[in-house]
């Protein structure tokens, strides 16, 4: 960084780095942020903070990128903790084995979504996670599987089995647990959205199962009941 002395000569100086935070400072801004209100709201969704996620996400700002202090805040346990690490982390820091049992630690929905679209989609290990999480008997750690396979399904579909998937879908959709029913849906939805071949076999398997057919939808937000979800990104595909 260069100034001018006031006699016009220039002089050098140099950026002071911001010091690297740690783990009890996080913590306690994080605590500093706990409203009680959104916890209520965040409770109803399955996730155990109080934190406003903007909120959240300045802190992680402020933090900037650090690896090791990501790990550390992981390891805490705490969710907005959590949360904070996964944003400061390097996707690519973490190896197949870390991540894998990153995800079956990782019960709260909003670390988990967070982790799975943050950090192992932009991961080298993304497809080798894929394939080890698709049939995994913890529901949980399967939607995560079937979630990466969504990502594949509408930007690199190469190689995989649509009808095949069509098939697990059709025979295990309606009686799979919620986290696993969502990710499947997501699948289906996102085939018939982007699979014009496979589209009229979607709608069917959709309106036939009906899962989610009655979930509550906000105004001016789009169902996810696959046949409304698949027919309106088309129509607007269409009208663009």
């Amino acid at each position: 960084m260069r100034a001018r002395t006031a006699s016009g000569g220039e002089v050098v100086t140099t950026k002071t780095a911001a010091p690297e935070a740690t783990v009890g400072e996080v913590m306690a801004d994080l605590a500093a942020l706990e409203d009680p209100k959104v916890r209520a709201v965040n409770e109803r969704h399955g996730d155990d903070h109080g934190v406003n996620l903007s909120k959240l996400r300045a802190v992680a700002k402020r933090v900037g990128t650090q690896p090791e202090l990501a790990r550390e805040l992981w390891a805490t346990g705490d969710t907005p903790a959590r949360l904070v690490a996964l944003l400061i982390s390097r996707p690519k820091q973490y190896d197949a084995a870390e991540l894998d049992a990153m995800l079956r630690e990782a019960r709260v929905p909003k670390v988990h979504d967070w982790l799975v679209n943050y950090i192992v989609k932009k991961n080298p290990h993304v497809e080798e996670l894929r394939v080890a999480w698709f049939d995994d008997a913890d529901p949980v750690v399967a939607s995560a599987g079937w979630a990466l396979t969504t990502a594949r399904v509408a930007k690199s579909p190469e190689g995989l089995d649509l009808p095949g998937l069509l098939d697990l879908i059709e025979a295990h959709m309606k009686r799979a647990p919620d986290r696993l029913q969502w990710a499947m849906n997501e699948t289906l939805a996102n085939i018939g959205i982007h699979h014009p071949e496979y589209r009229a076999r979607a709608l069917e398997i959709g309106e036939r199962l009906e899962v989610l057919k009655d979930y509550p939808t906000p105004p001016n937000c789009t169902s996810p009941f696959a046949p409304i979800w698949i027919n309106e990104i088309v129509r607007r595909q269409t009208a663009g």
